[in-house]
């Protein structure tokens, strides 16, 4: 096994409002746009679409008011995520905030696309069947920061 490395899960409302996972793999942010967000729910599939790279230290804790740090932490990949990535599948161990225990991503090349991958919750003790986040739930774990999309209920 690897040494945890960081993590941080975005709420971005750019064009559209989703969620960007990122992962730290040889000191930069391997990055997906994930529509629908991270859930605990291991029945739940997440599309989670690769996006481009970002530098370590300039986007763990960068927030404006289009972007909130969602939950951030650790992360410990269950073998090397580089060669993990390049052969499709990662799985890895969260310890963050709202998000814990063990998730896996696959690379699907759904509708042809290869930046097309699946996140799943895998089942352990911090699954949660049919789990739900709730309005309260899209604020920063870093500041009082909330997206005006939140703060207009939408």
């Amino acid at each position: 096994m690897s040494e945890p490395l960081h993590f941080v899960v975005n709420r971005h409302h750019a064009t559209t409002l989703h969620f960007d996972l990122r992962l730290e793999v040889a000191g930069q942010l391997v990055s997906w746009a994930v529509p629908k967000g991270p859930t605990l729910d291991p029945a739940a599939k997440r599309l989670a679409v690769r996006v481009e790279d970002h530098e370590l230290d300039e986007h763990l804790t960068w927030e404006d008011e289009r972007k909130v740090v969602w939950d951030t932490g650790l992360y410990q990949p269950a073998t090397d995520p580089g060669p993990a990535l390049d052969t499709g599948h990662l799985r890895f161990a969260l310890a963050g905030h709202k998000l814990r225990g063990a998730f896996a991503l696959s690379q699907t090349r759904m509708g042809g696309d290869e930046r097309n991958w699946i996140l799943v919750k895998l089942d352990d003790e911090y699954a949660v069947s049919g789990h739900l986040w709730t309005a309260e739930d899209h604020g920063s774990v870093l500041s009082d920061r909330w997206l005006e999309v939140d703060r207009e209920g939408g």
